[in-house]
């Protein structure tokens, strides 16, 4: 309805607006079956071709599973049973009760915020949208099809195989994909994940299931609204000093014909101050941009973890309504900070607020193969496992999803930094226009949800899609077989997707966060992946199956990718493959190790063989797994630290699972840390010491993270078995703030005298006034050669707290509960002779079982 007034000498028409906008959420009382027309699939699921309850946000393989018509592919080898729901198209259906109140209004529209994929909506029987991209935000009008009562809203989504599948086989030479299906539903490089904007890591990865969802995957709602509403909302952040922060809030805001309105902001900061703006503004039919200019006096800063605190502005936007209401409003929250993309013959690192930042921390990969099931409560429970472990900086990667706002709340409140990749996972893109429209309204879209979030300090294209077409083997065949003239194509087609598309995405919506074309990327300047420019992925290690000593080759730009695996705790482990006899062969284990398509436990016994101890038993295997894992990142991310300036980051491979698995995570899906995560939070500490044995000595270096001097001591004390001190030195030293500092370089013969290689070792310790801050064991031959005693281990217990004494030397001291789920304050730590440690153990056993189930492993034979 509108009701309208002439301006005084314009032909201008403005509403007095008759009602603000009203939300009806549409996320319950779903159905969903198997599309009558799909009849063989009706034919061969009879069951499922009757209507069965829907979850939404979810999708039909959630259903599936509630409903018992598949069993939990987490489980033991269930993965294949539920397979056949993404061969299958699927209908959605729920009734939505439309008063005449409602249908008096000007308009009612239909708002997805996600389906995956090929979507068709009607109403009523109308077809009113159409849908081809997960990562977009859909609405259509709806207001035409409905009618007072009871109307059903129908979806109906297809297979997206089957839709792209005969394109795809008639391909002489198709797109190279990412993972070759395990299932026979597609021929192997033949893959239709390339041509679809879907989270790729539905169609399997080497850590995750193939699980093709099929859903309406985000929430749904119905706008009702009247003359105007806010399509978009946006803060940018025009200047910023100590005096004062200029921002400004932009709207894009729709209208349905000219007009004026007013349009009010406000910003509140941590204090509870406000700032406000009235604008009076002339709508032209259609969409239309407002900026609202704001000044902060005396602005708090946001800074990243370990560098200051997190203040946060709130910043409201509405228009303005009859009777002085909103007709519409929306709220961000914000952050003042600056970013500043380090780039200076071939370096790459942060500066935010003008301070250098050594970025620590890991890749995200999705949370679950179930989006709609990941809870902001999950998300805080992984993320602040990484700001525990000492990290400021997570890499979205860009296999996955656009996460929800909650992530991106939980990293601005928490100061971790957010790399951002868009989503591309590593698949050759296609070269026509349609695909490049189609991801930039993605782009558009997605940038300016989360673009306004302080955490966010760059975007970058994707992962490896770039490098991948410039090294990789089997995209040099393609485009050998493609022809010169259809490479051109394509790789031009890839330029202007990740050079102009999403680049200026970013510098419109964003344009105070840096972008970055890929990972690992040179911004166009040079070969990529390489260690003198831009950033790295560097899987010699592990893939490569190289020795673990190859980390200390070289000093990369910055560390963007590397990676090594390990198994989960025994109680995750059983949680998913039962209580019978276990084998790193067993074909449990196997199904839920998707590296090499399941021969990757052969890669961890390998890597056991070579540096580490024959396993005593299962439990103990688990136990090595860990280890080997924990020890492999810090030696490389300790050498990343020591190597700065020259590099500036280091992200290891990954810190958190998608299901419950063996992978080179951290944090394993069910929330239980690996002894890796434990040795973050001492190889990121903010002042550490690295202690790089090579070519017969030891280089000592001091790394701080602080912005100014630190007074401190290392010392170095050499050992052996017996716990004998054969040299004992220390020595003051000044640390220069956001440095590495070598400060030593010991031969062996000075520190070891004439000791036996496995008869000795040494340890190095950081110690910043009475606390030891940082210690290293040097080792001068491989553990699996090391002479360790047994140590002689006790235990005490005070509650569910433990205190755990050595009589000799204890190396990687792990409290293992067994099939109990426990997490330790501490645990992986090294014990000399006579130390103790108190531990807390944070579990839902009472401490009776804790004791019961404790059982203390180190790497003693």
């Amino acid at each position: 309805m509108r009701r309208w007034f002439l301006l005084p000498l314009l032909a201008l028409a403005s509403p007095a607006i008759s009602a603000p906008k009203t939300v009806v959420t549409l996320d319950r009382d779903w159905q969903v079956r198997i599309d009558p027309t799909d009849t063989s699939a009706v034919a061969a699921h009879k069951r499922e071709a009757k209507w069965l309850a829907a979850t939404v946000p979810g999708s039909v393989q959630q259903d599936l599973i509630a409903a018992r018509r598949v069993p939990d592919p987490y489980k033991g080898m269930n993965e294949g049973a539920i397979q056949c729901a993404g061969l299958t198209r699927w209908q959605f259906r729920r009734v939505l009760d439309v008063t005449p109140a409602m249908l008096a209004r000007d308009h009612l529209d239909l708002v997805f915020d996600g389906l995956d994929t090929f979507a068709t909506v009607t109403v009523n029987g109308t077809p009113l949208l159409k849908t081809d991209n997960a990562h977009r935000r859909w609405r259509v009008d709806a207001k035409s099809a409905l009618k007072p009562g009871r109307n059903e809203v129908l979806v109906t989504i297809a297979s997206p195989i089957r839709t792209l599948q005969p394109m795809v086989l008639a391909e002489k030479n198709p797109l190279p994909g990412e993972y070759d299906s395990a299932f026979g539903d597609e021929p192997k490089g033949k893959q239709t994940s390339p041509y679809i904007r879907k989270p790729k890591y539905h169609y399997s990865w080497d850590w995750g299931p193939r699980i093709v969802n099929i859903g309406i995957w985000r929430p749904v709602r119905l706008e009702i609204w009247d003359e105007a509403r806010i399509e978009t909302f946006r803060v940018e952040q025009e200047d910023l000093s100590d005096a004062e922060a200029r921002i400004a809030a932009k709207l894009d805001i729709v209208a349905d014909t000219p007009g004026r309105t007013t349009v009010h902001a406000v910003v509140t900061g941590p204090d509870g101050k406000t700032v406000t703006v009235d604008r009076s503004v002339t709508l032209a039919a259609g969409s239309n941009s407002v900026s609202l200019p704001l000044t902060i006096a005396a602005p708090q800063r946001w800074q990243p973890i370990g560098y200051g605190t997190q203040p946060l502005y709130t910043v409201t936007a509405s228009l303005a309504g009859a009777q002085a209401t909103a007709e519409d409003s929306v709220t961000r929250r914000i952050g003042l900070r600056t970013v500043e993309l380090i780039r200076k013959d071939g370096s790459f690192g942060f500066k935010v607020n003008g301070t250098p930042i050594f970025a620590k921390g890991a890749n995200l990969i999705p949370f679950d193969m179930f989006p709609s099931r990941v809870t902001p409560a999950y998300m805080q429970t992984i993320l602040k496992g990484a700001a525990d472990a000492n990290m400021n900086m997570i890499r979205v990667w860009g296999g996955g999803y656009y996460l929800d706002d909650a992530f991106y709340d939980l990293a601005d409140r928490m100061g971790l930094m957010v790399w951002q990749d868009f989503m591309f996972g590593g698949s050759v893109t296609p070269p026509d226009a349609a695909f490049r429209e189609n991801v930039r309204i993605e782009a558009e879209q997605q940038v300016a949800r989360i673009g306004s979030h302080p955490s966010v300090v760059i975007w970058a294209g994707g992962n490896e899609v770039l490098s991948g077409w410039e090294n990789w083997s089997d995209r040099k065949a393609f485009k050998k077989a493609v022809g010169a003239d259809e490479q051109e194509r394509i790789g031009a087609g890839m330029a202007v997707l990740f050079d102009r598309v999403l680049r200026q995405a970013v510098t419109q919506y964003s344009p105070g966060t840096p972008y970055w074309p890929g990972s690992p990327s040179t911004d166009y300047e040079g070969p990529t992946d390489t260690d003198k420019d831009g950033d790295r992925h560097f899987w010699d290690v592990w893939s490569g199956s190289k020795p673990v000593e190859r980390y200390l080759d070289s000093c990369p730009r910055f560390m963007s990718e590397y990676g090594f695996q390990a198994m989960p705790d025994l109680a995750t482990i059983r949680a998913f493959a039962g209580k019978g006899p276990l084998a790193a062969d067993s074909p449990v284990m196997k199904a839920h190790q998707k590296f090499l398509a399941g021969e990757g436990n052969e890669r961890l016994l390998m890597y056991l063989r070579d540096r580490l101890r024959p396993a005593k038993d299962f439990a103990d295997l688990v136990y090595l797994t860990q280890v080997n894992q924990a020890e492999a990142i810090r030696i490389a991310a300790l050498h990343h630290r020591a190597c700065r300036p020259v590099t500036m980051g280091s992200l290891y491979w990954q810190l958190n699972d998608v299901w419950p698995s063996i992978s080179w995570a951290s944090i394993d899906h069910d929330g239980q840390w690996k002894l890796l995560n434990y040795a973050a939070r001492r190889f990121f500490a903010p002042q550490a010491i690295a202690a790089e044995h090579k070519d017969g000595a030891t280089r000592i270096s001091l790394i701080s993270d602080a912005t100014t001097p630190i007074a401190a001591r290392w010392r170095v004390r050499a050992m052996d078995m017996a716990g004998t001190v054969l040299n004992d030195t220390t020595t003051p030293a000044t640390l220069p703030p956001l440095s590495s500092t070598l400060a030593a370089t010991l031969p062996d013969a000075t520190l070891f005298g004439s000791a036996a290689p496995g008869a000795s070792y040494a340890v190095a310790e950081l110690i910043v006034g009475d606390t030891v801050a940082s210690r290293a064991i040097i080792e001068r031959a491989l553990p699996k050669d090391m002479a360790y005693p047994d140590p002689g281990l006790s235990v005490t217990w005070s509650g569910s707290t433990a205190t755990i004494t050595a009589s000799r030397f204890a190396r990687a001291v792990m409290l293992d509960f067994g099939d109990v789920a426990a997490q330790p304050a501490d645990d992986g730590f090294d014990l000399l002779p006579g130390e103790t440690r108190t531990v807390a153990v944070a579990s839902d056993a009472s401490p009776a079982t804790l004791r019961k189930a404790l059982t203390l492993r180190t790497l003693a034979r």
